[in-house]
């Protein structure tokens, strides 16, 4: 082979490679049961308990962080202060903790014998064990992909269209909501995309932080685990769907936020 030829056949043999090796576990989950056999699993009360209890957590978790989570956008995308840099590497330090690390985390600050858990549960607020503590457990593991999708997507926009909002005499929280995030909304609708994404396959802190009770704290996820040894045609089953539902939420995140996903995610 003429020198250099080699390299484009090389490129072409790696992408082969890597995509048949990420592919090829998602493919098996549709080929290894019929479909009838898929459809029949999600008949199971558990099965469908551990969804209907994804569904909501995770609804009232995506809540949460879009309420909190766009103004700390916000503020981190328009104002640079000193420390600005430690802010944002604490608001993304839960993306790279073991999920383990992140339940043991959650306890040791919001269990019964935690830093501010006794003055929860003093409040009348359980969360161990509990289905708020799912939220939270998601919520926390969640809300960076969120922020920093939201940041980049406030830090995109045009500063003289704040300041010509100001300057017609609208206030800072009226320029915000009629201005910063009408212009913002692709890129926070694609972090908020990932960040979904992200809570419905939440499984290492959800399972510590809040354990694993039919009806009440299992989600999808800790039901697929449960019945890996039990019932393989049901963990196949919920396995399809969130496959499904992530693969829907990562298309999603791509149509909306484009090019600004992957500056968000440096």
């Amino acid at each position: 082979m003429t020198r250099g030829r080699w390299f484009a056949p090389a490129l072409v043999v790696a992408l082969a490679g890597a995509l048949t090796f990420l592919t090829l576990p998602v493919v098996a989950i549709f080929v290894r049961s019929s479909p009838g056999n898929l459809l029949g699993a999600l008949d199971d009360p558990g099965v469908l308990d551990a969804l209907w209890l994804s569904l909501r957590t995770t609804l009232v978790a995506v809540a949460i962080i879009v309420v909190v989570g766009t103004p700390a956008a916000y503020l981190l995308a328009t104002r640079t202060f000193r420390g600005h840099a430690v802010v944002v590497t604490l608001v993304e330090l839960p993306l790279v903790l073991p999920p383990a690390v992140a339940g043991v985390g959650l306890l040791a600050a919001l269990g019964p014998g935690g830093i501010v858990g006794g003055a929860i549960e003093d409040a009348g607020v359980r969360l161990v064990f509990e289905t708020a503590g799912v939220v939270v457990a998601l919520t926390f593991v969640a809300a960076p992909f969120f922020i920093r999708g939201a940041q980049a997507a406030f830090g995109a926009v045009d500063r003289s269209w704040l300041e010509a909002s100001r300057t017609l005499g609208a206030g800072e929280a009226r320029t915000f909501l009629r201005v910063a995030i009408p212009a913002a909304a692709p890129g926070m609708l694609a972090g908020l995309a990932l960040a979904w994404g992200r809570a419905v396959g939440e499984f290492g802190a959800t399972l510590i932080f809040a354990g694993s009770f039919r009806g009440r704290t299992q989600t999808a996820p800790l039901a697929i685990y449960e019945r890996l040894g039990t019932d393989f045609d049901a963990a196949l089953a919920l396995s399809a769907v969130l496959v499904a539902v992530s693969g829907a939420l990562l298309l999603t995140a791509k149509l909306l936020g484009g090019r600004g996903i992957a500056r968000a995610a440096r």
